[in-house]
């Protein structure tokens, strides 16, 4: 005997068209990307709460320089709080230099903490505190992030994972769904730790990820699908997304992604 009747199977489709009745799309470059993911790191609860009353860490990266701007509530030369790159063997280059480097940001509440770094931070961190790390490998399904180490010590990972664990400190992952590989995180990092593999090593890593699909849940609670990828031209590394919700929250997100349209480039 159904479970189903004809009936049902209606009032079923009318609760789906009405909860859902606006479908859009939207491109976003790497650049455009990383702001919004900056934005939706931003508006994170706990985020919200850490600054307030607690602390942030914001490690050094490409996109946590993103982070940084959002939380700061400044903009600067974002080539000043970077860590390891990968870059093309003749990169494109911004005209002018840069100044030195930003010492590592830390946070308490909502102030600039000086005296600590992206290292020592962890010492006097607890347990609702916040520490960001972008990452280079995204296994999207299983909710695992991969970061590339070279340093024979771990790097920054190695050094504030046992406390980060420990403290039971909240550790979001700001990452774009570029970064996105197919296969389980944990078997690549096996099959780069054997005897016969040369490079970096792969540090599987666990936390709250947000990506562009959490961001836009996160700013306007639209939900986003990851539909196609790629371009030429300064889209190279794009992701194109289908937009899905109730026409007002489609609105906004679209409102949204039109306000990060054109977002520099991130040159060298």
């Amino acid at each position: 005997m159904s479970l189903v009747t004809e009936g049902s199977t209606n009032i079923l489709i009318k609760r789906m068209v009405s909860r859902s009745d606006l479908k859009r799309q939207v491109v976003l470059t790497v650049s455009e990307s990383k702001r919004l993911i900056a934005m939706g790191v931003a508006a994170m609860p706990e985020v919200r709460r850490a600054m307030k009353e607690g602390m942030v860490v914001v490690a050094t990266g490409t996109t946590n320089a993103y982070v940084l701007e959002e939380l700061w509530g400044k903009r600067f030369d974002k080539r000043r709080y970077r860590s390891g790159i990968t870059t093309p063997k003749q990169p494109e280059r911004h005209p002018e230099a840069h100044d030195e480097r930003i010492p590592d940001v830390v946070f308490r509440k909502g102030k600039v903490a000086p005296e600590l770094d992206r290292f020592s931070a962890v010492g006097e961190m607890g347990q609702g505190d916040v520490y960001l790390k972008g990452a280079n490998a995204l296994d999207y399904l299983r909710s695992k992030a991969g970061v590339l180490i070279a340093s024979p010590t771990g790097g920054t990972v190695g050094s504030v994972i046992g406390s980060v664990i420990g403290k039971k400190i909240n550790l979001v992952i700001p990452i774009g769904l570029e970064k996105q590989v197919y296969e389980n995180i944990d078997n690549l990092h096996r099959l780069a730790a054997q005897e016969d593999s040369k490079g970096m090593t792969l540090w599987p890593l666990m936390g709250t990820i947000i990506t562009e699909i959490e961001a836009l849940r996160l700013l306007t609670g639209v939900d986003a699908h990851l539909y196609a990828a790629g371009g030429i031209a300064g889209a190279e590394g794009s992701v194109r997304l289908i937009l899905d919700g109730v026409e007002q929250k489609v609105k906004t997100a679209l409102e949204l992604v039109e306000s990060i349209k054109g977002e520099p480039r991130y040159l060298l």
